[in-house]
């Protein structure tokens, strides 16, 4: 990523992190602690999430990162700056800040909104229209129909792909998200989640994401951070190390009795889970009867599934076919079968390795997937063919 030195916080070397709190607390003159003595690091490039209920300090620690609220004691530090001797209008412009209202100026348009920081910081106007054109690309808006418009003329997610615009249009290499989402319905919600996912592999900005949603972190996290009451955390670990290792009993409570089944999310699919293809079963995966539909779409289609996609994505694929063996590939090659008694032992699998020290997190996968290891559906016919 090419930093501009006149709009962007210098970059941390990969041994440096990019922010770090360092007995961070905040406590009101009338006593309320809402954060207390609060350390962790955030690498360059990570995604951590803060979860917890409310009233726990998870919004109070991110808006403590760019000084909308002030520490009554410790230190933060971005990009190895102490941010409580940097003037705080300089370190909101190199933060990108998205919020749960989206927080558009109303009477400008898409176009005007996007580039409000790059105007700030004094760029030319062919340069702030040509990033404009490039963020509002970047989040899947088409410039020349949406740049024109205003806010109220857009979509709940459309408006909420134009916060994430103009956050990134100084290219800063810190985000704040302020639950982004939690406003949008349901479908919506999960398509902005697949994209935002999508464009942090491709920006690899470090993000502070708040957020209620337990589900939401699994998915976006490459770490989760679980606050309790009084702003005390309680584990930041990744998703699933959270999910298989609660380290407090409070954790364990907030994570609930179903996170073994929320482990499917964060587990992959490796080589090692697969079965070898006995005769008639690649033909019969996903066939139904008299060659009925798979669950991705019509007649004569049969189902497949990627290595390295969760257990999730592989549990749905095999509940809706009616052989009960979904066939796996990698690289278009069929890697192998997968049986309900197979993703029972992969599931069990990584309970085990939870159970040993210093394990790593479980959903590395065990090579590159498919697009987003996601179902595929392909022509049905005998041995496995390109999916």
């Amino acid at each position: 990523m090419t930093v501009d030195p006149t709009t962007s916080v210098e970059p941390t070397t990969s041994a440096d992190p990019m922010i770090s709190l360092r007995g961070v607390g905040k406590r009101y003159p009338d006593g309320t602690v809402a954060v207390a003595d609060l350390s962790f690091d955030v690498p360059a490039g990570e995604l951590l999430c803060l979860v917890g209920p409310s009233g726990c300090g998870k919004t109070t620690t991110m808006k403590m990162i760019n000084r909308l609220v002030e520490p009554t004691s410790g230190r933060i530090l971005v990009a190895g700056e102490d941010v409580a001797r940097t003037d705080p209008v300089r370190l909101r412009r190199r933060i990108g800040y998205v919020i749960q209202q989206i927080g558009l100026f109303p009477h400008l348009t898409v176009r005007a909104n996007v580039g409000t920081v790059p105007r700030l910081l004094g760029w030319d106007r062919a340069r702030i229209r040509a990033r404009v054109d490039a963020m509002l690309d970047l989040v899947g808006l088409d410039p020349a129909t949406v740049g024109k418009r205003y806010p109220h003329e857009l979509s709940g997610g459309q408006q909420q792909r134009v916060g994430v615009a103009r956050a990134l249009a100084a290219d800063p290499p810190v985000l704040l998200l302020d639950e982004p989402f939690s406003a949008i319905d349901p479908i919506a919600r999960d398509r902005l989640q697949a994209e935002f996912l999508r464009l942090q592999r491709e920006i690899r900005k470090t993000v502070v994401f708040v957020t209620h949603d337990l589900d939401e972190a699994i998915r976006l996290g490459d770490r989760i951070a679980v606050f309790r009451q009084g702003g005390q955390l309680e584990q930041i670990d990744p998703p699933a190390r959270i999910l298989g290792r609660p380290a407090t009993d409070f954790v364990a409570g907030f994570t609930g009795s179903d996170r073994a089944l929320r482990r499917l999310s964060v587990t992959t699919l490796r080589r090692e889970d697969l079965e070898a293809p006995r005769p008639g079963q690649v033909e019969a995966a996903g066939a139904g009867p008299a060659g009925g539909a798979g669950p991705a779409g019509g007649a004569g289609q049969r189902v497949s599934i990627e290595v390295g996609a969760s257990l999730r994505e592989a549990l749905s694929a095999l509940l809706a076919q009616d052989s009960g063996v979904l066939d796996v590939h990698a690289h278009g090659e069929l890697a192998g079968v997968l049986t309900p008694a197979a993703l029972h032992a992969a599931l069990r699998r990584s309970v085990a390795r939870d159970d040993e020290p210093d394990t790593e997190s479980d959903t590395e996968p065990e090579e590159p997937a498919g697009p987003a290891g996601s179902v595929r559906s392909a022509p049905a016919a005998p041995g496995c063919g390109q999916v």
